[in-house]
């Protein structure tokens, strides 16, 4: 185009100045109605956080509570457990100190984050966030990098591991109509917002909290995963010696032997494997003490192998009467417990037995110990009628325990007709959801199942601005309201039944653990 030569007023010259200044102002300006939407969504996240910081904090507090209940389990877990809520404060504090630095820039000295004044302030985030030779920006980036790494390494769990890498990915973002992608930092802070910006750095918040929530429930878990796992209790009268000479003491250890049916150690005695059954049997055809020695090899579940070295000896005498409990070695108030007693080469009949602190009846061949007080011992005194006259044969102390918290469920039928129950921590239909009366509670480990009677529960959902919404139960069924909860929820929503109360046979109220329920 040529030049135009025609030579304009001072008056016309300024009507262009503003026209060009008016048309850049409108060309930058940000609605108020999408300022709003900012400041609601940081407001939303700033209470989202604190209730994951809490949850984290009370993850924390249980770990804590193992340590000093058990040190040599759990105060290795928790020395970890430490230094990743460190590592997260130094984080949060320098995103802290970000926040406070942009809205300062906007605002002055006196600014406030929670009020802000120039929230459409498109320029002080690029200055405080992208100052060049010194980009906190830039800063944040590496801090974020590392702070990923070190969260990375306190895992094993690789599909949560996936998660923390997605939440906390810095990786350079490409935007359309850019061939080269654009550094993490400059999509986030340049040409922002202050109120945009201020948002960004909540939800950065937000993600290192769900990290560090993550990572701390991995480290509890881990308290307890080098454990052997059992299911299988049986109780056990180990005397220290087998033959008593008259004038002596008889002297017993009564252990709780604990086994996993799924998988038996393998037993090694004199050097020859016996199996895995864990019964060692010889003959015995003469008189006399006999020795042995061996080693148990205990595999775990985080797949290494034990070995625990063992030494005995037996002597080939008379019979003598044994008493085992056959659930454990402990006697539970407010239910029957199973008790097996025998003397060998008596008839059961010329067998009597009484019990202190509670009641023992036989019932055929067993005998039902139902104890009354919860802390004390209960002896159980068997006598045997040996050539007309009553001998006292043995005396076996229990002790006396309040019965286990039971395990809260929602009882369901499947689709082929089923039962089942569901325990939380995995998808549930919704339909059997909605087909289900109400929440069960009972102990069903297979050594004492004992049925709970629910009184009341309530189920805690969550709006999208993460504000917390509980129902109560109508005693141990769900509401009409919680039903109508329950409607309105899609797949991959989850809430928590908690606050449950159930009654034992034993006549104790107890609080249960939540149960959090994932629409599946």
């Amino acid at each position: 185009m040529g030049a135009n030569n025609t030579r304009l007023s001072p008056r016309q010259k300024m009507i262009n100045l503003m026209y060009i200044v008016l048309t850049a102002m409108l060309a930058l300006n940000v609605s108020s109605d999408v300022l709003d939407g900012f400041v609601q969504v940081h407001q939303g996240l700033e209470r989202s956080n604190d209730n994951v910081a809490q949850r984290n904090t009370a993850i924390y507090a249980q770990l804590d509570a193992l340590a000093q209940q058990n040190p040599e389990k759990a105060a290795a877990w928790l020395d970890r457990a430490t230094a990743v809520r460190h590592e997260t404060a130094g984080l949060l504090a320098f995103v802290d100190s970000l926040t406070q630095a942009i809205v300062i820039q906007a605002d002055g000295s006196e600014a406030n984050p929670s009020k802000i004044v120039n929230r459409d302030d498109l320029e002080a985030a690029a200055v405080v966030m992208l100052a060049p030779g010194n980009s906190l920006g830039e800063r944040l980036r590496h801090s974020v990098d590392d702070y990923r790494n070190k969260m990375l390494t306190q895992i094993s769990d690789s599909a949560k591991a996936e998660l923390i890498i997605e939440a906390l990915s810095t990786a350079p973002i490409e935007r359309e109509g850019q061939v080269n992608p654009v550094l993490w930092e400059e999509a986030k802070f340049d040409q922002q917002p202050v109120v945009a910006a201020v948002t960004l750095l909540s939800k950065l918040r937000s993600d290192i909290l769900y990290a560090e929530g993550e990572v701390l429930s991995s480290l509890l878990a881990q308290v307890d995963a080098g454990d052997v796992r059992v299911n299988e209790l049986n109780a056990f009268v180990i005397p220290n010696s087998r033959l008593v000479m008259r004038g002596g003491q008889y002297e017993a250890n009564i252990v709780l032997a604990a086994i996993d049916t799924t998988m038996r150690p393998e037993i090694y005695i004199n050097n020859a494997n016996i199996g895995n059954n864990g019964k060692y049997a010889v003959g015995t055809s003469s008189t006399g003490t006999f020795s042995y020695d061996g080693f148990i090899s205990v595999p775990h579940p985080d797949g290494s192998i034990t070995q625990h070295p063992f030494s005995s000896s037996y002597t080939v005498i008379e019979p003598m009467a044994t008493v085992s409990a056959t659930m454990m070695n402990v006697l539970y108030a407010g239910i029957d417990n199973p008790i097996s007693i025998s003397v060998p080469g008596v008839a059961m009949k010329d067998i009597s037995a009484t019990m202190t602190n509670g009641t023992l009846t036989r019932q055929g061949d067993k005998w039902i110990a139902r104890p009354t007080g919860v802390g004390k011992e209960a002896v159980v005194t068997v006598t045997a009628n040996m050539d007309g006259r009553n001998v006292n044969v043995a005396n076996s102390t229990f002790r006396i325990r309040k019965l286990p918290d039971p395990t809260a469920f929602i009882a369901f039928t499947d689709a082929s007709g089923n039962p089942g129950s569901y325990k939380g921590g995995k998808p549930f239909a919704k339909a059997q959801l909605m087909a289900a009366p109400g929440l069960q509670a009972a102990i069903d480990d297979g050594l004492i199942d004992t049925k709970f009677n629910v009184t009341s529960f309530q189920t805690i959902f969550f709006d999208s601005m993460g504000n917390a919404m509980p129902e109560n139960s109508d005693g141990a069924n769900f509401s009409a309201r919680q039903k109508q909860r329950f409607q309105n929820l899609q797949r991959g929503k989850r809430f928590y039944i908690s606050n449950i109360k159930a009654i034992g046979p034993d006549g104790i109220t107890r609080d249960l653990s939540p149960v959090e329920v994932i629409i599946g």
